[in-house]
Parts: C-alpha cells; structure tokens; sequence
C-alpha cells in the first residue's frame, strides 16, 4: 500500500453555543466538518429538507395518484446493489401503504438484462404493468423506456446517477443530479418541461440523496397530495381513493420506512450531508429501538452486531456487504424478498442464504485480489507508477466482483483503476470493468472524454465520481487501457498522486476513555463526506499476536500517562510492528459479555 501522507484537519470555525457535557474533542471534531453550532448536529427529522423543491416531482405524483386510485398494475424496477435493493423494498411497501393494491417488483440479472431499465428487462415483463417506476436507475435508459413506451406503459425514473447526453422519455423524471437538460425523447432539443424540472433541481440543496433517499421524497410527495389536510390551509379538503374518502387518521407512517433508507444512504457511499445524516439517523433510531423491519434485524444480527448500539459503520460493513453479494453472485431478488419479509423465521433464513453468498464473494474476491496484485508485482511497483490510469483485466475473473478488486487496487496504489472481466460465458469477447477513482479524478467525466475523443470505442459507461461501470469489446482493451492512462496523466498531477490521510490530530493523555468513544460513536453518523473521527498519536507497543492470517492484536502503551490499550488491526502487510510507532486510529468501544472497553481500531502504523 503506498505510504500516506498525514495531515491534521484544521476548525473551520470557532465553536459556540455547546454544552458543557459535549466533550471537546468532539467539539474539534464537528468543527474540522464545518459543524460550529448545535443546530447542525441536531439530526432531527423536522429538519428534513421539503420535497416539494425536487424536480420532477408533480408529474410523478399526479401519475402515482392516477395509478393507485385506478388499481393500475404497478411494477418496480430496482438495481442489483444495495441501494437498488433497499430502494424497491421502500417503494413496494410505501405504495402499498399509500394505497396501491398490485405492486409487484423487477431486479435486473446483471448477466441476462444488463444494467437498469434495459430493452430486455422491458421484455421480460409479462404480462406488461400498466406503469413501471425506476428505482436508483433509468437516467440513462433511453432505449428501456423507449422499449416500455412501445409496448403502452406509462414510465417514472427515479434515480440519483448523473444524466448521459439525452434523457429517457419517462413520463416523469425524479432525480436531483439532472441539472442541465441537452436533448430529451420528448422535444428537440429538449422539452420545456424536461428543462423547467432541472431547473429546480439546481435550487434545491441536497443532491447527494441516493436512489433510495428519492423513492422516499416521492412517496413523501404523493402522501402529502392524498392527505391535504395536513396543510394548515388545506383543513376543509379531502382526497379519496378506492371509493374511500381519507382523513388525516389514515395517514400512514413513512417513518416505518427509515430503516431501510437508511441502509441504502450509507451503503451506497453517497456524501453524508446534513439532510442525509436526518435520515441515516433517524433509521438508525428505529432499528436501535427494536422497530426495524425484521429483514434488517436479521442481517444486523447474522453480522453479528449489536442491535441496540447500531452505527452508520455496522450497516457499511456488516448488513450492505450481504446483500450486495446476492447482486454480485447470485439473484438480488434474495435480498429484496428479506426486506420485504414480516415473517422473523423466513427473513433469518433468508439472511442466513445471503451470508453464505457473501462468505462465497470474500473468497472469490480475495483470490482475484491475489491475481491482480501477482500482476502489479510481476511489472513492479516501479513499472505502475508510470501508469497513472491503472487498468487490469483476466479472462477467469467474476465480472460481479471486479468492482471490489479495482476497490483494493486504487486502495494500494492511490491511483485509479479499472478491473476487468468477461461479461459472461456466452459473451467472451465483452468485457465489463468497474472503476473505482481518488479524489480529483471523476472517473465518469473521464469515461466520458474518452467517449467523446474515440467514439465507439466504449459500448455502454455510468457512474459518479469516484465509481463508474462500462462496457467494451475485448479486442479494444488495449486501445481503452492506453486512452485511460492517457487522459488520468493529463488530469492528475504529483500531488493528486500522492495518498493523504487526514486525522484529527493528537489524543491529549487522559482523553482515551469510555465516555469520549461513546460520544464520538453516538456524535455521527459518520460515512461518505463526514468522515469517522481519526486520531494519531505515539505509542509503545508492549505486546502482539496475529489473528488469523492478517490481522494483529496488540497492547499499546501511552509513554506520555502509562496507560495501556487493546488495539487491532486488520488486513495487514508488514511483518511486524515497530516497537515505537505513530498510529492513525478510531477510538472504538468493544463489547463482550455485557462489558464495554476502550479499543483502537487502528487504520496506519509507522515507525516514530
């Protein structure tokens, strides 16, 4: 792994207004984010932002409304990953709460369909749903929907990924990343419509919702159109559907609903803005406080975490990762019918299902892992750092998991890299690479460069920032790999080359305790943009042993007080520890037969 610079985060502002019991730590902590006051860790749901403000969202809930009032059927078309997941499973029990009587769900096989509303995800629909509505995809499918609307059904896209040239010709378009419209299926060069929506996207302040974070606006949208007695100049109105007339008292509640955005929000590693951190926190409440869908409660509990000290790293880690591999491996519908679940036996047996995929990824993953640092050895270190944009590819890899080897790699090497793989076994001759990027390098604007200055060259290409997916024949691999390096080498300078990890600075003695870890776990939620606390600080290190075949534990002595700390370390390279070392760490709480102790979960190590 390339040796990171350390940096401290310096305030970005003076701190005011905390109460004496907040620790000052903390306090140095939210400020290093930009936090100053206590109103902006106030993760209160009544300071969601409004959903009226997203574009596209009137046409969606007038079509919805249309939809559940005349009993339409109605299908979700979800992703293959997480946020896919977690997003159809709101959707479906939103609109049933809501009304919808025929809702039924669709997950595409990413080795059959392809990704999102495909042309042959349209077809295998039978018989066709009178409305179809994207979950965390459809942005970029023009020819799906076309394909929909060919066979007469109605469309809404809901997504969150960034717009290609043109966008679909949906029926309605919910997605706060559509900011400028250049052509859409409804008009040439694009509709008014189409561009009065994107104009509201750019007024409204969070665009880091992720897929699931906008199928929850929308059903947000559509109960406060049924249920106009909620709004203060809207008593006297009412709504009816079915032939039954609604009162505020049959307002369902979306709440029930947090858990799962929540899951979706920190798994798909979208910024943790403030109105993100509301809805991660007001999930992690529910499922703290035993009210989680019992789909959830069974991948909390298979990963062997805690239900009543749940954190936003425990989803990250321990339940997103599970269902996940269904997507990669095997059928996502697995893990879409566990969150659908209200049956404690069937979800643990079906959580139960998605461990055992997920222990059959890590294997597969470690062993493609091996294979592609086996080929950076092979050409040395030395020989990779004259390629800025790394690209790597093997005939026998798992196209599902390629995604997480380019993870490892970029990881490794503080470059961006693309891994490969066949797309399938009946198609060897497309290959399917994932990407995963470093920070000043947007690797779906690259993608798209590469797009524009060798046109043909990519099949199919989406994604964000920092993750992105194409699609290439194999005999223009060569040709790709080149173009990739090339234009990483025009992005990227030395600095941007160089990995730096950034920390909160020196632990003072006396300041390692219970009671600050467990203000520091309680202070997030920590993920994507507001990251967990890091400190940095000397120690001896007294003893140590392996765990398994990579991991330490070890003693670590304070020289500054004498005090003494359990710390581990995972997945580690070196030999053996230094026997005086700075260590980046979080400040972590273990918990075994019912007693919590100070642990360091230690993230770097080197010699002091």
């Amino acid at each position: 792994m390339k040796t990171p610079t350390l940096r401290r985060r310096v305030p970005l502002g003076t701190p005011e207004g905390w109460a004496e019991a907040v620790h000052p730590v903390l306090r140095q902590v939210y400020a290093a984010r930009g936090v100053l006051h206590p109103a902006q860790a106030e993760h209160r749901l009544r300071h969601l932002l409004a959903p009226r403000a997203l574009g596209g969202l009137d046409r969606a809930v007038e079509l919805l409304i249309e939809a559940i009032a005349g009993d339409w059927s109605i299908v979700i078309a979800g992703d293959y990953d997480c946020d896919g997941a977690t997003g159809t499973a709101v959707a479906v029990r939103g609109l049933r709460l809501l009304g919808a009587r025929r809702v039924g769900y669709t997950i595409p096989n990413r080795f059959v369909h392809g990704y999102g509303l495909s042309p042959a995800l349209v077809d295998s629909l039978e018989p066709a749903p009178q409305l179809i509505v994207t979950v965390d995809n459809g942005v970029a499918s023009v020819a799906g929907v076309a394909a929909a609307k060919a066979r007469g059904i109605r469309v809404i896209v809901t997504d969150h990924h960034l717009p290609g040239e043109q966008l679909p010709a949906a029926d309605a378009l919910v997605n706060p990343n559509v900011l400028e419209v250049r052509a859409c299926g409804h008009g040439e060069p694009a509709c008014a419509q189409c561009v009065a929506d994107a104009h509201m996207n750019q007024a409204f302040p969070s665009r880091a919702l992720a897929g699931v974070g906008v199928m929850f606006y929308l059903l947000l949208a559509v109960r406060a159109r049924l249920y106009p007695c909620d709004l203060p100049d809207r008593q006297d109105q009412k709504a009816a559907i079915h032939g039954r007339t609604l009162h505020k008292s049959d307002r369902p509640d979306l709440s029930s609903l947090l858990d799962l955005v929540a899951l979706g929000t920190v798994a798909d590693l979208v910024p943790l803005d403030f109105n993100n951190r509301v809805l991660v926190e007001a999930g992690l409440k529910r499922i703290r406080s035993g009210h989680a869908c019992v789909g959830i409660t069974a991948l909390v509990e298979a990963g062997k975490r805690s239900l009543a000290s749940v954190c936003a790293s425990d989803l990250g880690y321990a339940v997103g990762p599970r269902l996940n591999a269904a997507g990669r491996l095997e059928d996502m519908r697995l893990g879409v019918e566990c969150l659908l679940a209200d049956d404690p036996a069937q979800a643990r047996q079906l959580a139960e299902r998605l461990s055992a995929i997920n222990q059959e990824r890590r294997d597969l993953q470690d062993a493609m892992v091996a294979e592609a640092e086996a080929m950076i050895g092979a050409i040395g270190l030395e020989g990779v750092g004259e390629r800025t944009g790394v690209t790597l590819y093997e005939p026998s890899w798992h196209a599902g998991v390629v995604g997480l080897v380019a993870s490892r790699l970029k990881e490794r090497l503080h470059r961006p890299v693309i891994a490969f793989a066949p797309a399938d076994e009946d198609r060897p001759d497309e290959l399917r690479g994932s990407a995963r990027s470093i920070a000043g390098f947007h690797v779906r604007d690259a993608l798209a460069a590469i797009d524009a200055r060798m046109p043909g060259l990519i099949e199919r290409f989406g994604g964000h920032a920092m993750a992105a997916g194409l699609s290439l024949k194999a005999r223009d691999y060569p040709r790709f790999a080149a173009a990739f390096d090339a234009i990483a080498r025009e992005w990227l300078d030395e600095e941007r080359l160089q990995a730096v990890l950034y920390t909160d600075g020196e632990l003072p003695p006396g300041t390692l305790t219970l009671d600050l870890a467990r203000q520091l776990r309680d202070g997030g939620p920590w993920g994507q943009g507001f990251p967990e606390p890091l400190f940095d600080n000397l120690f001896d290190c007294t003893q140590w042993r392996v765990m398994g075949e990579r991991h330490w534990r070890l003693s670590l002595r304070d020289p500054r007080d004498g005090g003494v700390f359990e710390a581990v370390m995972f997945n580690v390279r070196a030999a053996a520890p230094p026997p005086r070392l700075r260590a980046v760490f979080e400040l972590t709480i273990n918990e075994w037969q019912g007693r919590e102790t100070v642990r360091l979960l230690l993230r770097h190590l080197e010699p002091a």
